[in-house]
């Protein structure tokens, strides 16, 4: 019994230490210019479902909730941000050229429609993240058409 006292003292006073170790936050006090919302004229409805389902992790600006600041999901949250924006960033859309514009889209579309993203562990969370058919298909549909006038 004393065994296990002190294996939970331990593990309380880790988890305790734990929450100093800072991460980095993604946040940005501006949109910038080279945003895909300002570039390409996106209709409202598309605007606000990808505003939801992918900027938090693929855009220069994470809207964190509360449990962002409880570790250790807070890097696991920090993990998954720097991967997405690693693979796509829409704050800096403008500054790609048109064939990795072309390649992302390609991408975007057959992750929407495989349902690949956005990741089952945000939608846990996230519900309104999650596409319903109706909106799969309008974004999918707006997605193809942007890719196609490129």
């Amino acid at each position: 019994m004393k065994i296990v006292k002190v294996i939970v003292i331990v593990l309380l006073v880790a988890f305790v230490g734990i929450q100093f170790i800072p991460t980095v936050r993604n946040r940005s006090e501006y949109v910038p210019k080279t945003d895909f919302m300002l570039v390409n004229t996106v209709p409202k409805k598309i605007s606000e479902k990808l505003q939801v389902s992918c900027y938090d992790c693929h855009s220069n600006n994470t809207h964190y909730p509360w449990y962002s600041k409880i570790q250790p999901g807070a890097w696991f949250m920090e993990k998954h941000i720097k991967n997405g924006k690693e693979e796509l960033n829409f704050s800096e859309w403008a500054d790609y050229s048109d064939r990795r514009k072309n390649s992302k889209l390609k991408s975007i579309i057959s992750q929407i429609d495989d349902d690949n993203m956005p990741l089952s562990s945000y939608t846990l969370i996230h519900k309104n993240a999650s596409f319903s058919k109706e909106e799969k298909k309008e974004v999918v549909t707006w997605l193809t058409e942007l890719k196609d006038n490129l």
